[in-house]
């Protein structure tokens, strides 16, 4: 997993990771036709910059198989079963594998203060199967006795919310910081726990050790 921890957080801008714009600027222009040993190469570009899920990389090469045709005339049909094809080696060399990918992006987004609602969406949104979305939220109570309030803490933490605010700035506050962990989905319980704590750092500890 340590590789996928390593890896960059993949755009979300539409762009290919070999650079091919979608729109029709330059490089739509100088797009070459989408033979399956370039998709292997617009793969293996893409996967040595990020980590992703099958969905997520079978989407990104069906666009490009899409401009291609638009532009060459290609196939559309034979695009689709080479980029199948791909996708099943990949899986078999074990450079595309979604357990990994969503147990790696379950823990980072947790440490950056996603709950564990925003983080089933994210990853669904990726493509990412229920099992696998399932057992990484799994992964996370192998780390944290509660993670969830490990993510608010460390959201709450990185906003300066509540405890991490100036003790005289905390009551105005107030209202705004249980706000903001709500819109991140925790829980009323939980957010007014967080944001009325006395003692962050034994609530730090509570998240990690429990009782």
């Amino acid at each position: 997993m340590a590789d996928y921890f390593r890896m960059s957080e993949e755009p979300s801008d539409g762009k290919a990771a070999d650079g091919d714009s979608a729109d029709g600027g330059p490089a739509r222009r100088r797009l070459k036709p989408a033979t399956p040993e370039r998709l292997e190469r617009v793969a293996l570009f893409h996967l040595e910059r990020y980590a992703t899920s099958v969905a997520n990389l079978r989407r990104l090469l069906l666009r490009r198989v899409a401009r291609a045709a638009e532009v060459h005339g290609d196939d559309p049909a034979e695009g689709a079963a080479a980029v199948e094809a791909l996708l099943v080696r990949l899986q078999a060399a074990g450079l595309l594998d979604d357990r990994l990918y969503a147990e790696a992006r379950a823990f980072g987004l947790n440490r950056r203060g996603a709950s564990s609602r925003g983080i089933g969406a994210r990853l669904a949104a990726k493509g990412v199967g229920a099992e696998d979305i399932a057992r990484a939220l799994d992964s996370l109570a192998g780390e944290f006795a509660r993670p969830d309030l490990a993510a608010a803490l460390a959201f709450a933490r990185r906003r300066r919310l509540g405890p991490y605010r100036p003790a005289d700035a905390r009551a105005t506050a107030r209202t705004k910081d249980l706000a903001s962990l709500g819109r991140q989905g925790f829980s009323y319980g939980l957010a007014v726990t967080v944001i009325d704590a006395e003692d962050p750092e034994a609530l730090e500890r509570l998240a990690r050790e429990g009782e």
